[in-house]
């Protein structure tokens, strides 16, 4: 399915990090025949890495300048945007992209994310001691957030096999698995485990 950019809202992308926005979002674009913008990536060309932005002015900064750049895509049309893990859960950044797009969550689970993103170094949020436990208590905190949005699931899955889910929940078919169980679901259920008595 190929539509001119003119024809269509754009589509968003959001979810954790490691969940592959940008790779599938690269796929999505040449499918639907879109522009592709990834919003890290726009950051950093104008302000450096995303670890240096965070060690000079701090979180807030970032922050800042995710509004802005959410701004200037605010009016657009034709185009996959893959944001940043948190960007679409910001009331500033969602009022100016949700408009003009559908907005598509990928998710994956924890341990799933902590294999994908390997080194955490180049990730502030997560250069902690104990990263795969950040991880838990991010995905628990950002759950609500990401429950407002469609939610396709990544584990187990193809960059191309992703990019087919998201199409087909476009098209509004319902084989997309679209219970957002890693973007929270699964945080608390374990949660429940662990506080029930056992056999």
């Amino acid at each position: 399915m190929r539509v001119g950019p003119a024809a269509e809202r754009n589509l968003v992308l959001t979810g954790f990090m490691g969940t592959g926005k940008t790779t599938v979002g690269r796929i999505l674009a040449d499918r639907l025949g879109y522009g592709f913008v990834d919003t890290d990536e726009v950051i950093e060309s104008r302000a450096g890495p995303i670890g240096e932005i965070f060690e000079r002015g701090g979180e807030e900064v970032f922050r800042q300048l995710e509004r802005s750049v959410a701004r200037e895509l605010a009016g657009r049309t034709g185009l996959v945007i893959a944001t940043g893990g948190r960007m679409m859960l910001d009331a500033s950044c969602s009022a100016c992209l949700e408009p003009a797009a559908r907005v598509v969550c990928l998710t994956a689970h924890p341990d799933i994310i902590v294999e994908r993103i390997g080194g955490t170094g180049r990730r502030p949020l997560l250069d902690v001691p104990d990263a795969p436990a950040r991880v838990r208590e991010l995905l628990a905190e950002r759950a609500e957030g990401y429950a407002r949005f469609a939610s396709v699931e990544t584990d187990d899955r193809s960059p191309d096999e992703v990019a087919d889910a998201v199409m087909s929940l476009l098209r509004g078919r319902a084989n997309s698995r679209t219970e957002p169980s890693h973007t929270g679901g699964a945080v608390a259920r374990a949660a429940r485990e662990r506080s029930e008595p056992r056999d």
